[in-house]
């Protein structure tokens, strides 16, 4: 990695995805802040350039296939290519989410933004990826996303959750493929967890600060050539699937 690495973080305009910008930025990287609100949007580029971070804007709904396919061609046109994708934008479609009670809907929304808005958002920026030195694709996951953690008596693995939780699930197996169909390759993919960081995702009920749960996706964006792929990760380490 050098200073004239460009990343892209969706979901960026808070946040974890805002404190990751921040510390991307902070390497002396160019880093596109992605997010589907414009004002939020434009309000955290201003704040990271005024930190001193090689900031811009990227309007992006992961959801909408030609707001994805326009943040690809703005990305190419104001960059000139990408190095870092960092799949962060994520919902947790709201609580409780027992799997008896939950409304189809709920579900089809968690995996429309957390699973389909990455293969979305990762295909269209693949072409870039490849042409970078030094490729990274960072998907934001979480604990409760572990098929192992959920099936192990005592874990603390947060409440039923048939939606989010199952979406999580889902973004691994995903990561997974891609790892498979992109062995070739010089990418890197690997998932990262934040641990339960205080965000508007769970009404700020979380016992992290989001710029402790940017750690884990800084590292794994900032991976040596040698560094892991297809991995699980957390701040302690590997993370079971």
């Amino acid at each position: 990695m050098s200073e004239s690495t460009i990343a892209l973080v969706t979901g960026a305009n808070k946040g974890i995805g805002y404190e990751i910008a921040a510390g991307l930025g902070a390497l002396g990287w160019r880093v596109g802040v992605g997010g589907r609100d414009d004002r939020r949007r434009e309000e955290a580029v201003a704040k990271l350039r005024a930190a001193g971070a090689d900031a811009f804007g990227v309007p992006l709904d992961v959801t909408d296939d030609a707001s994805v396919a326009a943040a690809a061609d703005l990305i190419e046109a104001q960059a000139g290519g990408l190095d870092v994708l960092v799949n962060n934008a994520g919902i947790t479609g709201g609580m409780p989410q027992t799997p008896t009670t939950v409304a189809a809907e709920t579900i089809r929304a968690a995996v429309e933004t957390n699973v389909i808005g990455v293969l979305r958002v990762t295909n269209a920026m693949l072409p870039m990826l490849r042409r970078s030195a030094s490729p990274r694709i960072v998907n934001m996951g979480s604990s409760v996303g572990s098929l192992t953690l959920q099936t192990t008596p005592g874990a603390e693995v947060g409440p039923i959750s048939a939606a989010y939780a199952a979406s999580k699930t889902f973004l691994n197996a995903l990561t997974a493929q891609y790892v498979k169909e992109l062995a070739d390759t010089d990418i890197l993919i690997n998932t990262g967890c934040p641990g339960f960081c205080a965000t508007d995702l769970n009404g700020f009920r979380g016992v992290r600060t989001p710029e402790q749960g940017a750690q884990i996706a800084i590292r794994l964006a900032t991976l040596p050539d040698d560094g892991p792929n297809g991995g699980f990760f957390d701040d302690n380490g590997v993370v079971p699937w």
